[in-house]
């Protein structure tokens, strides 16, 4: 669906026509219209389908076509990360470049002067927030914030939010937005806790599906069986081995990944580090270092899995096996976005066999066991089964009885699809 087909304000067809897009993605498609009928919306959509765009321009033309206060926040966006925060800001400033329609994002871990300029823009009004829970909170105790006139309330990632046990926050910043407003909730899976959630605030909502919990189909995934020695020797051969330009590195421990950033430097690898032990503005910098392409690998928790859209990601690496099927999902979609391929590699220690497994059986297919080259010494045998912890054992077998491959670099399609709808300038 061609986006002048949607009835959208000149000004932002402009906007949209700027960032060189021209067909609206499946969950554009579907949400964009009951979003302009005044409908709440309930939409389970992964991160990379356009989520962020069937939100926003959506609203921007409701903003521009309808009366609202200048003097107020007419639309709070509520999101689990600073790094989603700020992206969909960025995502805003250019989609609404040829209107007036103000924007800010309020997050922590800034210094003195952010929270004065949040104040600032919370007390004397803007058109839009998108905000983190926890900071929204601080600003609203302090009893400025404007918030007698929203008539739109976004949840983008709610089902993150909730896991990160934010329910409560966001019900507190929802206690203080006038009843009658849209409401629009966006999750990439639908659990209990979510249906309970959407029974409490949403009214008559129209139910849109796009997401599917199995990872793109252009998504070569494999696995190497390892002892935990063996996982950074063997990081640097795959990265040694060969051309990958731009490859995400996740880790569930910041220890973790401090420790592999810190070998991959010794090695003398482009690399930098992202966890929530950094600065604000040392994250800022790494990530917009890692987007302009001045830095090769990004080595991260899973601050970076959820909701982060950098075009052109080639490989993702597992360093140790995500807790669950759908965190799994997350990480491993960080590449592949717009129509193109990619690589996923997990490495898999003894004590990570069985969970594995599970996100074989949500998957519905088992990932291809890469052999463990012989330079590495003996690999433990794939049995999730049966298998035990073996200590320092180790069996005369390498994992897996498929043949030896060299990650090979998937053949990139530099080139934006002309079909390619705005997608989330975030997922994330």
């Amino acid at each position: 669906m061609n986006f002048r087909e949607l009835g959208l304000e000149e000004r932002l067809l402009e906007g949209i026509d700027a960032m060189g897009y021209e067909t609206a993605t499946p969950v554009q498609a579907q949400v964009i219209q009951p979003i302009l009928a005044g409908r709440d919306i309930i939409a389970s959509a992964q991160t990379g389908t356009g989520k962020t765009a069937a939100f926003l321009l959506p609203i921007v033309h409701k903003m521009l076509t309808q009366q609202h206060s200048s003097h107020h926040i007419n639309a709070l966006i509520i999101v689990p990360t600073r790094e989603l925060a700020i992206q969909i800001a960025e995502t805003m400033e250019g989609l609404s470049y040829f209107t007036d329609i103000s924007c800010i994002a309020v997050y922590g871990g800034g210094d003195g002067n952010s929270f004065t300029a949040e104040k600032k823009a919370l007390s004397s009004g803007v058109d839009m927030v998108v905000c983190t829970p926890g900071r929204m909170i601080a600003h609203l105790n302090m009893g400025y914030v404007k918030m007698q006139e929203v008539k739109y309330l976004v949840l983008d990632e709610a089902d993150r939010m909730l896991d990160m046990g934010f329910n409560d926050d966001i019900m507190k910043i929802i206690s203080f937005l006038p009843k009658q407003r849209q409401n629009l909730l966006f999750s990439a899976t639908m659990p209990s806790k979510m249906r309970d959630l959407a029974r409490k605030l949403l009214q008559n909502p129209a139910e849109i599906n796009i997401a599917v919990s199995k990872p793109p189909e252009q998504i070569t995934q494999q696995a190497f069986v390892v002892y935990e020695p063996q996982k950074i020797p063997l990081i640097k051969y795959v990265l040694n081995n060969s051309d990958y330009t731009r490859v995400i590195i996740f880790c569930s421990k910041k220890q973790n990944v401090k420790q592999l950033s810190s070998e991959l430097k010794r090695a003398k690898f482009s690399v930098e580090e992202i966890h929530s032990d950094l600065l604000q503005d040392k994250r800022e910098q790494v990530m917009q270092d890692f987007r302009n392409r001045k830095l090769k690998i990004l080595v991260a928790t899973d601050i970076l899995s959820r909701g982060i859209d950098i075009e052109e990601i080639e490989l993702v690496i597992n360093y140790d096996v995500p807790n669950d099927g759908e965190d799994y999902i997350h990480r491993i979609g960080r590449t592949a976005r717009a129509a193109t391929s990619g690589t996923a590699i997990t490495f898999i220690s003894e004590a990570e066999q069985r969970k594995f497994a599970q996100i074989e059986t949500l998957l519905g297919k088992q990932v291809d066991k890469l052999i463990v080259p012989e330079q590495f010494g003996a690999a433990p045998e794939y049995a999730p089964r049966s298998h035990k912890p073996m200590g320092n054992r180790r069996p005369n077998q390498g994992g897996g009885n498929r043949p030896s491959l060299r990650p090979n670099k998937p053949r990139p399609n530099n080139s934006r699809p002309s079909n390619q709808g705005p997608n989330n300038q975030t997922n994330p």
